[in-house]
């Protein structure tokens, strides 16, 4: 089989008068895309035939407010999963001040869910001890987990 780079090089000579390093580099990544499966441009065409142009619903600013709130919970766990990440993986110091901060970013936005939701954050934290107990009577464990009934 010929390589990318020498088929690269015949394609822009058929292409172009005077082939540079960048158009074939370009053709070079375009032959690898497709080799590996699909050209990065076909699936961005293939993708958006499930892209809707616009909202299809009209949205109170409850649901507004609700996706906003939600948004944000998952930006303030993505924080503070990357500040672990770093120091177990990346091995950065580990800054615990930082973690408190950002878990408590997370509670804030778990608090304004409930607050829209018109739910106590005792009622949430009852539901779920009750939800784990059912889940796990004995305690947590792997087998536990493996078996367990939701």
């Amino acid at each position: 089989m010929i390589d990318n780079e020498t088929l690269a090089r015949c394609i822009a000579a058929d292409l172009f008068e005077q082939p540079d390093d960048q158009d074939v580099g370009t053709i070079a990544t375009r032959l690898a895309d497709k080799r590996n499966g699909m050209f990065a441009d076909e699936y961005q065409s293939q993708a958006a035939r499930t892209l809707i142009a616009g909202p299809d619903a009209e949205y109170s600013p409850a649901d507004i407010m609700l996706v906003w709130n939600a948004l944000g919970l998952t930006g303030e766990a993505g924080e503070v999963a990357d500040l672990i990440k770093k120091a177990v993986f990346h091995r950065h110091p580990f800054d615990r001040e930082a973690l408190i901060k950002e878990l408590g970013d997370v509670l804030w936005y778990v608090a304004a869910l409930c607050t829209k939701l018109e739910v106590t954050l005792s009622d949430v934290m009852e539901r779920n001890i009750a939800k784990l107990q059912a889940r796990y009577p004995d305690g947590y464990s792997s087998t536990a987990s493996q078996t367990r009934k939701d």
